[in-house]
């Protein structure tokens, strides 16, 4: 294999950008995938900052939720329907008229996508095809950021990380479905939505932890139902590779491109959003950073292969983030560990979801200054 070729595109930028609450004060945003993990999260933040948030999503597909416990119902316009209904999407458009779209809803597991296939087709790429049908035509907005993944490239198992030019693929249902659908987010903003004069950018994120998940198939919410249950957790593949990064990290990366894309419609396009390639870690690494700092539970690691196919090794070039909007990552992984431990943690402890929520955010925020 050759060297790839490419550059990161636009002006370079010397100083770290933050969210603005001044920004989005009275922003009137539309969130898909609101009573998820990260939509919740998202959402929790867009309220904080002064946004008028109106969310659209199924009902949370976990129990407990963080969608239930932080109450982010309360905070928000909710609207509990599929994205693929267009009419019940185009009535809530019409009735928040949404200046700024984060489009985050999905069916977001690997394992899953091999259990309904169709599904995950359907979900993630018709969905995202309705969403962004249901802007045309709608003057007041301004910018549209579509969340898909870091496993939108074809895994070549190769050593150096994957920049936004390089190729799309997906060998998992899931992975193929998220590269089909910036195939759709391309189509969209240069058949229709550019020309009205929407900004429309992908952001594809990393492996994100943080306190607040509990999806199935994920390895710290797998870790912390285990230990809580006094089982050992059974980890598949140790050795496999992923950028993690804390939740705020990336939900900090949407917020400042839809920032930038507002003043600079032209920086519309893919944006990677991860932790430094230096901070690239193994499964193996993660679980003894999550056990020490939860301060119990064992662990079984997995030596075979058995199940389906997942990539060994992906990491993301984050320079385009770095240089053209000014974001670069805040937490190193030790951190980003403790921190969204010490979130379940004080759970059971009980406080509040939402407190231990907006107290993650305001540290998050103090650091950025």
């Amino acid at each position: 294999m050759g060297q790839r070729q490419g550059s990161v595109e636009g002006v370079a930028v010397s100083h770290l950008t933050m969210p603005d609450a001044g920004f989005w004060r009275d922003k009137r945003v539309l969130l898909t995938g609101h009573t998820g993990f990260k939509g919740s999260w998202l959402a929790l933040w867009l309220h904080r900052l002064g946004a008028k948030v109106s969310g659209v999503g199924l009902a949370p597909a976990t129990i407990p939720s963080l969608f239930r416990l932080a109450d982010v119902g309360g905070i928000c316009q909710s609207t509990l329907c599929d994205v693929q209904d267009g009419g019940r999407l185009a009535a809530v458009a019409d009735a928040c008229r949404p200046e700024i779209v984060f489009h985050l809803a999905a069916q977001s597991l690997v394992r899953a996508s091999y259990q309904s296939p169709l599904a995950t087709f359907s979900t993630n790429v018709m969905g995202t095809a309705y969403v962004l049908d249901a802007l045309r035509g709608r003057d007041e907005v301004r910018v549209a950021v579509i969340v898909t993944t870091d496993k939108v490239y074809r895994n070549r198992e190769w050593l150096w990380p994957y920049r936004e030019s390089d190729e799309l693929g997906g060998h998992d249902p899931y992975s193929a479905s998220k590269a089909a659908s910036e195939i759709v987010v391309a189509s969209y903003r240069d058949a229709f939505l550019s020309g009205q004069g929407i900004a429309v950018a992908s952001a594809r994120a990393g492996n994100v932890i943080g306190g607040g998940d509990w999806a199935e198939d994920r390895l710290i919410p797998d870790a912390v139902r285990a230990w809580r249950a006094g089982k050992p957790l059974e980890v598949r593949r140790p050795d496999s590779i992923r950028p993690w990064q804390f939740v705020l990290e990336p939900l900090a990366g949407y917020l400042v491109l839809a920032q930038k894309l507002w003043e600079k419609p032209d920086l519309a396009g893919a944006y990677n959003f991860g932790p430094d390639t230096a901070d690239m870690s193994t499964v193996r690494e993660v679980v003894d950073l999550a056990r020490a700092a939860y301060g119990r539970g064992e662990v079984c690691h997995g030596t075979d292969q058995t199940g389906p196919h997942e990539a060994g090794r992906l990491a993301l070039e984050i320079a385009k983030a770095r240089h053209v909007l000014g974001v670069r990552p805040r937490m190193n992984l030790a951190d980003a560990i403790g921190r969204t431990m010490s979130w379940y943690r004080d759970l059971e402890g009980g406080l509040a979801a939402r407190a231990l929520c907006e107290a993650d955010i305001s540290a998050y925020e103090e650091a950025l200054v």
